[in-house]
């Protein structure tokens, strides 16, 4: 079964975005786990969580994903921008955890002119002191695009960040299609073998999510910016090719493509009525 789900909001609560991933025909979702642009975070009464914990198991959620906020930047040496980083990602993943949520994505960040080994020291340091081993969360390292001095453009980059980590296995990869494209990976054209380089940097085990999203800028441009599917660069025939490739089956896919919720349920229903013409069952 594809688990299969988009990015949702939840100001109105963790409970109402449930009851929407439902009613889209989804069964998954990513939220963010605070104000994407800011700190603040929703406490939620454990009533709701109750009633929110009910309806993932009546309808059989796959992994829920939490995204951490954009103003997180582990890479930096500016001592207020890296100590808040440090703050976010210790208490967000303590707080998802909490909630039973399955994983929590962020992008590595961006070394702004201290080069790329030392942004990658200062990731692990930051990862270090957040996690304790004892979670049950998954915290994953995404893919990243390559704008400006973005930091995990490269699989060697997300490998050299989990090498320095001292629980490397409570650490995966959510790799975004816009993003690799972006950055050079021709999943387009050669799926097989950025797969195949993939499973010799990484090892596939821990390709944990992906982002389905078009690309609405080239091949190779280095700039995020995502477009639905089919209506981009990438092109559907492509991203089902990735949906239905063998290696990537059960790995649970998130919408983040330019639509409101009833965008994403027209744009889930075409994916599956394609998928279900393109299998023959």
């Amino acid at each position: 079964m594809m688990i299969i789900g988009a990015h949702m909001s939840v100001a109105k609560g963790l409970e109402k975005a449930a009851k929407d991933v439902v009613a889209m025909g989804a069964n998954t979702m990513q939220f963010f786990s605070r104000n994407p642009r800011g700190s603040n975070f929703k406490i939620y009464t454990e009533e709701e969580i109750s009633r929110f914990q009910a309806i993932r198991k009546e309808h059989h959620f796959g992994p829920l994903l939490a995204h951490a906020p954009y103003t997180l930047n582990l890479a930096s040496d500016k001592e207020k921008v890296y100590d808040f980083a440090r703050m976010v990602i210790r208490e967000d993943i303590a707080r998802m955890d909490a909630l039973e949520i399955e994983y929590l994505v962020f992008h590595p960040g961006s070394h702004t002119g201290i080069g790329t080994e030392a942004g990658i020291q200062n990731i692990i340091a930051g990862l270090n002191q957040a996690i304790t081993g004892e979670e049950k969360i998954t915290v994953l390292l995404e893919t990243m695009s390559g704008k400006g001095s973005e930091i995990g453009v490269t699989f060697e980059e997300l490998q050299a960040i989990r090498e320095g980590l001292t629980h490397p296995e409570r650490v995966g990869v959510c790799l975004d299609t816009c993003h690799v494209f972006s950055a050079g990976y021709d999943i387009v054209n050669h799926l097989d073998e950025v797969l195949e380089e993939f499973d010799r940097v990484l090892g596939l085990p821990l390709l944990k999510a992906i982002h389905l999203n078009d690309s609405m800028m080239p091949f190779g441009a280095h700039k995020d910016r995502h477009a639905t599917i089919g209506d981009g660069k990438i092109g559907l025939s492509a991203l089902l090719h990735v949906l239905m490739h063998p290696k990537l089956r059960g790995i649970p896919v998130y919408l983040e493509t330019p639509l409101d919720d009833d965008g994403h349920k027209e744009e889930i229903q075409m994916i599956k009525e394609v998928i279900y013409e393109s299998s023959g069952d």
